[in-house]
């Protein structure tokens, strides 16, 4: 009987080292619980688009204030994580956008303001890219996909502007 629970023992401990529990884990996503929460309650898809291009452009400022304003601590990884974010962000923006054209839904004001921030966001990166700076070869290839990224978002945004229903039309009897 000794042995069984030995070896019940022994069995459990190679699987918490093999698989680390969840309890310790931290979740590795790039929205915080407020954010998630104001995602989950949007109520249409326009308004997912909106907030998820809010949340890139905020990661996108957190970005040049950590450039600016370095911190000794873990710099490297704050820039990496920042960018990662906003190219998170963009393109579930953009995945939004074709999960309601898909739905037809009325998300005109979401594609523009895509297409509106995303060339903004593109002119930011351009200039952060050609700016370089002492700690450049740390983060140039995540900001090499965010700019990939924000074009990419931006051309589906445009061409996606022409595959939307039209607003509707008040006519005047």
């Amino acid at each position: 009987m000794k042995s069984y629970v030995h070896i019940a023992v022994l069995f459990c401990l190679l699987l918490a080292g093999a698989f680390p529990s969840v309890a310790g884990q931290q979740q590795k996503d790039y929205l915080s619980s407020l954010e998630s929460d104001k995602i989950r309650d949007a109520e249409t898809t326009n308004d997912r688009v909106k907030l998820f291009i809010t949340f890139a452009e905020d990661r996108l400022k957190k970005f040049q204030y950590e450039l600016e304003h370095p911190s000794g601590n873990r710099h490297s990884d704050m820039l990496n994580s920042l960018l990662n974010a906003y190219v998170g962000c963009v393109d579930d923006a953009a995945d939004l956008i074709q999960l309601g054209i898909e739905k037809q839904e009325n998300i005109r004001p979401g594609i523009e303001l895509m297409v509106s921030q995303s060339k903004s966001f593109l002119a930011t990166l351009e200039k952060l890219a050609a700016a370089g700076g002492p700690d450049m070869e740390t983060y140039k290839s995540n900001l090499d996909d965010a700019i990939e990224g924000t074009r990419d978002a931006m051309n589906e945004a445009q061409k996606a502007t022409k595959r939307v229903a039209p607003p509707p039309v008040r006519r005047k009897n």
